[in-house]
């Protein structure tokens, strides 16, 4: 079986869950099945991936038109391919019209929903509508969608009713556990600022609406002034959304101690270090299908405090490995006190945060592990396979 994996984002060219899904699933499949891996992005040396890049003369038009015109190069690439898997809007036409023109099985793996996320418009303009369409035109023809959680199967069947619900198939995310665990240095932490011997609450995550980080640093005025905040945000979606980001960062701190805003992207070393030495993460996300963030800080052994939606609650077992906190987007205010109230507890018990770090690392180890969401996503392939 040679599969096409059709992917926006691919190393080293990764900045969202959906790539770090992608990125470690991949060598799990070559294991199986063979994989062609057609991305966008600039030329990769590694055998077996293959990049493309929109048209050019579209260099000042809209990011969505853009987006379709490598969709265009990656289906005239994929002939010869037994089956393609599309993950994202991005790479969901690719797959479309590789299916019609090559009469091939055409899977789609569900990150995201376009319409859960309505603020993309922001980002898009009329391009969200486009984005819209085409998912919407990809999953009813899919001849399997796979969702990685149970919350976000019961989002694809409720935006996509027209859905064959037996077509929607779970294969949870995975955590590499061996890249992501406890680890003792802490040199990064020092070279940022931070001190390692004080209570530390880390978010890690984009600056998006999506991300709910303006929940968290709102509910920060009400953490404990003695706990550190380490917010690692960067890449916003638009310049407005990154001045309200800088505004409220900098209220916040004028208003507390010990707030560090790290903009960059860290390495995953750095990454590691951050996760392993907080005595709680933060993951406030108003929308998350799974929440791999949540899967890296358990596997580094810390406790969680996240929201209740989508996906999370199949990932953070509420009172064992973290806490969750109900989000109702009617009711923001009282998300924002329950954030500030359930960082708080744990902060005020850190053996009881150490013991919740403990049980999330197990858990991660036990439940997630790549090498079975590769072979459960193969044997979706078998089953659309003639």
């Amino acid at each position: 079986m040679r599969v096409g994996l059709l992917t926006r984002e691919f190393p080293p060219e990764v900045y969202g869950g959906a790539g770090v899904h992608v990125e470690f699933l991949v060598p799990r499949l070559r294991e199986l099945v063979d994989v062609d891996v057609h991305a966008f992005g600039a030329p990769r040396s590694a055998e077996g991936v293959h990049s493309h890049n929109p048209a050019a003369g579209l260099e000042h038009a809209n990011q969505a038109l853009r987006t379709l015109s490598a969709d265009l190069s990656i289906a005239a690439a994929a002939e010869g391919l037994d089956l393609v898997h599309s993950h994202t809007w991005y790479a969901n036409l690719a797959g479309h019209l590789a299916k019609l023109l090559y009469d091939i099985p055409h899977v789609v793996t569900a990150h995201s929903l376009e319409p859960r996320r309505p603020w993309k418009a922001e980002q898009l303009g009329g391009g969200y509508r486009l984005s819209s369409w085409v998912e919407r035109t990809c999953y009813e023809a899919a001849d399997a969608v796979i969702a990685v959680s149970e919350g976000m199967r019961a989002d694809v069947l409720d935006c996509y009713p027209a859905l064959d619900p037996d077509r929607v198939r779970v294969v949870r995310n995975g955590i590499d556990s061996t890249a992501y665990h406890p680890v003792t240095e802490d040199d990064a932490l020092r070279h940022h600022g931070v001190d390692p011997n004080r209570p530390l609450v880390v978010f890690v995550g984009r600056i998006t609406r999506q991300k709910g980080l303006a929940h968290l640093i709102a509910a920060a005025h009400q953490i404990d002034q003695g706990a550190q905040l380490v917010l690692c945000a960067g890449a916003p979606d638009t310049p407005e959304i990154a001045e309200e980001t800088r505004t409220a960062v900098s209220e916040l701190a004028a208003a507390r101690p010990g707030v560090f805003w790290l903009q960059k992207m860290l390495q995953p070393a750095e990454v590691r270090q951050l996760l392993s030495h907080a005595t709680v993460f933060v993951c406030p996300s108003v929308y998350e299908p799974l929440g791999i963030v949540n899967l890296e800080a358990m596997a580094c052994g810390t406790a969680v405090v996240a929201s209740d939606v989508g996906g999370i609650p199949e990932v953070v077992e509420d009172g064992r490995t973290g806490l969750l906190v109900h989000y109702d987007r009617e009711d923001e205010s009282t998300f924002r006190v329950g954030l500030a109230d359930a960082v708080n507890e744990l902060l005020a018990d850190p053996d009881r945060a150490r013991a919740m770090g403990a049980a999330g690392r197990e858990r991660a180890e036990r439940e997630f592990s790549w090498a079975g969401a590769a072979a459960r996503t193969v044997e979706v392939y078998r089953s659309v396979l003639p």
